[in-house]
């Protein structure tokens, strides 16, 4: 199975270093020395990975044959794949590839049908769930264990519990209409979109 580890960005330097965005929880495996990755599109590849390097907080990686800023250059936004057994499973038992969440039914606590995984997006802060509802709408769960309290990939299903108001449009919000001072905060005194 090919999956998207990541994805070239602009030249860094003048000895043919890229910066990549990551699309991997293992960089350390799919991204290290020594690896061989297809390429979207296919005529820039296969790539080798020479050396990486972490800097700024950014990953950093030269490739076989990639010596200088413009062959370096002509990469940028090419998607690095890697060949993947569908068997494999990472060490940690509470992690997951996206692959094997891909299409499970997500369903609540009691049963009820929600809908089904089509996506998953990896923000800096926690991962989404792109979940389309039988309707054909689509809403968002965050993959935290407060809220996908089982996943069970021998029945293909996420079991979810979500609060209030997450993936219905019947939420309550508490506000006194003459309290003027915390016209667009929760109770908490947080703003809107913030979370604590």
């Amino acid at each position: 199975m090919q999956l998207v580890v990541a994805r070239i960005g602009r030249a860094h330097g003048i000895k043919g270093e890229v910066t990549v965005e990551v699309r991997t929880d293992e960089p350390e495996l799919r991204l290290g020395p020594g690896a061989v990755l297809a390429t979207e599109p296919a005529s820039t590849g296969p790539l080798t990975v020479e050396t990486g390097r972490v800097h700024s907080g950014r990953l950093l990686l030269r490739f076989a044959g990639v010596g200088d800023r413009t062959g370096a250059e002509a990469l940028r936004n090419t998607l690095l794949i890697a060949e993947v057994d569908p068997q494999d499973m990472p060490e940690d038992p509470d992690e997951y590839y996206d692959h094997q969440l891909m299409d499970l039914d997500v369903v609540l606590t009691d049963g009820t049908e929600v809908g089904r995984i089509t996506e998953i997006t990896h923000l800096p802060s926690q991962d989404l769930f792109i979940v389309e509802r039988p309707d054909g709408t689509e809403v968002m769960i965050p993959f935290v264990e407060e809220i996908v309290t089982e996943i069970d990939l021998v029945e293909q299903r996420a079991v979810i519990d979500p609060p209030p108001g997450l993936i219905d449009d019947n939420a309550v919000v508490a506000a006194s209409s003459d309290d003027e001072e915390g016209a667009g905060t929760g109770p908490d005194g947080a703003g809107k979109g913030e979370s604590s």
